[in-house]
């Protein structure tokens, strides 16, 4: 009868990550859309094959030795896609077996790759328009494969950051990875933004902010509402566990949750962009929705719906400000994921203590220092590199021209011409 109950939540389980997984896989459609919506359409094309690429470089290169650096999980995935069933019994009788996760690994590895994609997805937006497409790809390589899963290894990974001091030791949580995943990407985004410089015509030479509007706001409009239900894979999966009734509360409370908070960062960013531009900025409220899923994600968990709001809201506020003020200091970020998935991403963190007492103010604080610097420099590095050996920015005359004709040789919206 124990081999039944176990191998029943076995099932359970595995297939819950499956699910959430795919939920997060959805999710790199909603990244592609969004930004794809808030580029100009001469860059649409260009767009697109990033985002394809880059969730295949990522799936790739964490195979090949990101999931081994930040899980210990074999190099190639060796050992984790064999499944004895006899072996997981016994296994599970001799370390007492009391209802714990279990799931298989290749289920764990699928739900993780999808976020290292994520955090890549990131990356994407803040150096549209004006990035070369192969120094981006190859930056992918090393993020993916190496930056990302050595912060991973310090902190869901449980390893000591080198060698020094481990971080769920000094109090720092992070759910489901507003700091791990979200500020991780935002911060090797502005380590690329500050090398590659602003778009040109962005600034004026009096200090003037000159929008670039995207091409295609009902495209970015689809963009966040993929996101926003691919959210629900993202941190539900994170419970890591379904096939029990405790568990399958936390997981509809993670979704309660979850939801509330993009609603409240929504109305919020709207009612602010309204009160500072006397206009319903769309692109503000969409990034409101964004900027409420990552203040939750660090901590859906254990907030009342009402305090999930509040979180939120607190984040859509903060997006909006977050947003005019790197303009303010000509950091130029096309569809504001620094602002969204960085500065949001901290404030996540710094609430976790709020509502659960196992963090810490200064575990958190320890924690975020951590994750920014590692990522920050690591990319810089890897930026400089690709800026010396083969660049990182097209010329004027291509930025011009638009990348889609320069390196993709095709339009996304080409014209109808008579014959």
């Amino acid at each position: 009868m124990e081999n039944q109950i176990f191998e029943l939540q076995y099932a359970i389980d595995t297939f819950y990550f499956v699910i959430c997984g795919a939920l997060v896989m959805w999710m790199a459609a909603g990244f592609a859309m969004l930004e794809a919506g808030l580029v100009r359409a001469k860059n649409t094309t260009e767009i697109l094959t990033k985002n394809v690429a880059l969730f295949a470089i990522a799936c790739t290169m964490y195979m090949v030795c990101g999931y081994a650096i930040m899980y210990d999980g074999g190099i190639f995935l060796k050992g984790i896609t064999d499944f004895d069933l006899a072996g997981v019994l016994s296994a599970s009788a001799e370390n007492g077996f009391d209802g714990d996760s279990v799931y298989s690994g290749a289920s764990d590895f699928f739900f993780q790759v999808v976020f290292v994609a994520t955090a890549m997805s990131i990356v994407s937006g803040a150096v549209a328009e004006r990035m070369k497409l192969w120094a981006f790809l190859l930056f992918a390589v090393v993020m993916t494969g190496v930056i990302y899963p050595l912060e991973g290894s310090w902190t869901w990974g449980g390893a000591d950051v080198f060698g020094m001091y481990n971080l769920g030791d000094l109090g720092f949580s992070d759910f489901a990875g507003s700091g791990i995943v979200h500020m991780a990407g935002a911060a090797a985004a502005l380590a690329g933004v500050l090398l590659l410089g602003p778009r040109k015509g962005k600034y004026g030479a009096n200090g003037q902010i000159n929008a670039i509007p995207g091409a295609n706001l009902p495209l970015a409009t689809l963009g966040t509402f993929i996101l926003w239900m691919g959210w629900f894979g993202f941190n539900g999966g994170s419970v890591l566990k379904l096939g029990d009734a405790a568990n399958a509360h936390s997981v509809a409370v993670v979704f309660m949750n979850t939801n509330a908070a993009a609603a409240g960062g929504a109305i919020a960013a709207l009612i602010v962009a309204r009160i500072l531009f006397g206009k319903s900025d769309l692109t503000m409220l969409l990034n409101g929705a964004l900027a409420g899923l990552v203040a939750i994600t660090a901590e859906p968990s254990t907030p009342t719906p009402l305090l999930a709001t509040l979180f939120g809201a607190l984040g859509g506020v903060l997006v909006v400000f977050s947003i005019v003020t790197l303009d303010k200091l000509k950091i130029d970020d096309p569809v504001g994921a620094i602002s969204v998935h960085g500065v949001v991403g901290l404030l996540g963190l710094l609430l976790v203590p709020v509502t659960n007492s196992d963090s810490s103010f200064s575990g958190q604080i320890i924690g975020a220092l951590t994750i920014f610097i590692w990522v920050f420099v690591a990319s810089l590095i890897v930026w400089g590199i690709l800026k010396a050996v083969m660049g990182v920015r097209v010329t004027e005359e291509e930025e011009y021209e638009g990348m889609d004709l320069v390196d993709c040789g095709m339009e996304a919206y080409p014209e109808f011409v008579k014959s």
